[in-house]
């Protein structure tokens, strides 16, 4: 219910302070709930050349990876992601397209930089032609 969307939207508001952007000055954290009911989080982390900055949503996914998601829960692991930033924006079509890798279909919860919801959604409504594993079974098909 609201109440666990709200704990990670605080959860992700709690990552971005861990963030480092000295560069943009725009800290981003981001939590995920598993479907194991499991938490993990992750704050963007920018470098000079910006182009290798990594996400927050990418990192709180890849720490779910690294903590046995995959293996546990199975690909689609992704139940919901909290994200928590300066300004009202969703995630951006690279971590769009990271969330689809993991998740049918999850809730997307955008929040302010104190944890307070600004909007839910879902990954579907933010990627309705998200590319998929199974876009890859239908090339080996038709081969």
């Amino acid at each position: 219910g609201m109440e666990t969307l709200q704990q990670l939207a605080t959860i992700a508001s709690e990552a971005s302070k861990l963030s480092y952007s000295p560069y943009s000055h725009y800290p981003v954290g981001a939590a995920i709930l598993r479907v194991s009911g499991e938490n993990n989080s992750g704050q963007n982390i920018e470098v000079a050349s910006y182009s290798e900055t990594g996400h927050a949503e990418e990192q709180a996914l890849k720490n779910a990876v690294s903590n046995g998601a995959v293996q546990n829960e199975g690909r689609t692991f992704l139940r919901a992601i909290a994200v928590s930033h300066m300004t009202d924006t969703a995630p951006c079509g690279r971590c769009r397209q990271i969330i689809a890798e993991f998740s049918n279909d999850c809730l997307v919860i955008v929040a302010d930089i104190n944890g307070k919801i600004n909007s839910i959604t879902s990954s579907k409504i933010l990627l309705p032609y998200a590319f998929t594993p199974a876009d890859l079974e239908s090339v080996k098909t038709n081969k």
